[in-house]
């Protein structure tokens, strides 16, 4: 017997897409000419979505874009942007709604990192690791989530880091950068949870890029990677995989959560 209170009860889906699959989708990430973003973008196309990586470095975009596996008959998009600028970013994501005719996937991935002791970091870079870690972040997530918004649907990824959960050395503007990346997420995950839109973050811990290795291949990193549980550094795929899971139809219930990829550094 179904009562008024069973009949109020708002239903899920049917059945749950395990696969990942990003089939018609099309996916913007920031920052994806190289490393993370690029592994992210790659790891996208594999799945069928149409990819528009867009990034500072507008030829190393379209380079990067024109080397994904392909997307049927649609190409993938290299797009250049300054995420620090307004302008740039509207017509970044103009481009792309033209080109596509939708957005249902954005990753936040384009991150900056100035080191320097606090007492002697300048303000120029405590200003421009700000601009580009999170106002940046804001700047395309509001502009694509727009577009999200009227089509009541979307999956928003932000790259967030470990930096985001613990104290660094060195790393004043950064961990304050990404911390504010946690809490820009959970406001848009309560504002958009309801209208179609899920925003969550991954939370890396160093990531074996071409950067990654060159910055930590040293006595600092060796002690690092020795305070992780698992004993090693992250590769680029791991992280790809985390935000495949949340950008997919599987995440739909995962709403502004932080999947952190750390080998557990985090948690002690």
């Amino acid at each position: 017997m179904t009562t008024d209170l069973d009949a109020a009860l708002r239903p899920g889906p049917d059945s749950v897409d395990l696969t990942n699959d990003l089939s018609g989708r099309t996916a913007v990430v920031t920052g994806g000419a190289s490393g993370i973003g690029l592994a992210i973008a790659r790891a996208a196309a594999a799945r069928g979505a149409r990819v528009a990586i867009v990034d500072v470095h507008e030829d190393g975009a379209r380079r990067a874009a024109d080397a994904l596996p392909g997307a049927g008959e649609s190409a993938h998009l290299g797009v250049g942007c300054d995420v620090t600028d307004d302008a740039s970013v509207a017509a970044a994501v103009d481009t792309v709604v033209a080109a596509t005719g939708r957005v249902d996937v954005l990753v936040n991935c384009a991150g900056i990192v100035a080191l320097d002791a606090a007492e002697d970091l300048s303000a120029a870079a405590w200003s421009r690791t700000l601009d580009v870690n999170l106002t940046g972040t804001f700047r395309v997530a509001q502009a694509v989530g727009r577009h999200m918004l009227a089509a009541g649907y979307g999956r928003i990824v932000n790259i967030a880091s470990q930096a985001a959960h613990v104290g660094l050395d060195r790393h004043a503007a950064y961990c304050a950068s990404k911390a504010g990346v946690l809490g820009l997420t959970k406001v848009l995950a309560l504002e958009w949870g309801g209208r179609g839109v899920t925003v969550n973050t991954v939370s890396p811990t160093v990531v074996l890029t071409d950067l990654g290795r060159a910055a930590w291949a040293n006595e600092a990193g060796l002690r690092h990677q020795d305070e992780i549980p698992t004993g090693r550094f992250a590769t680029p795929d791991e992280v790809a995989a985390a935000v495949l899971f949340l950008a997919s139809e599987a995440a739909g219930m995962v709403n502004g959560a932080d999947l952190r990829v750390d080998g557990g550094f985090t948690i002690r």
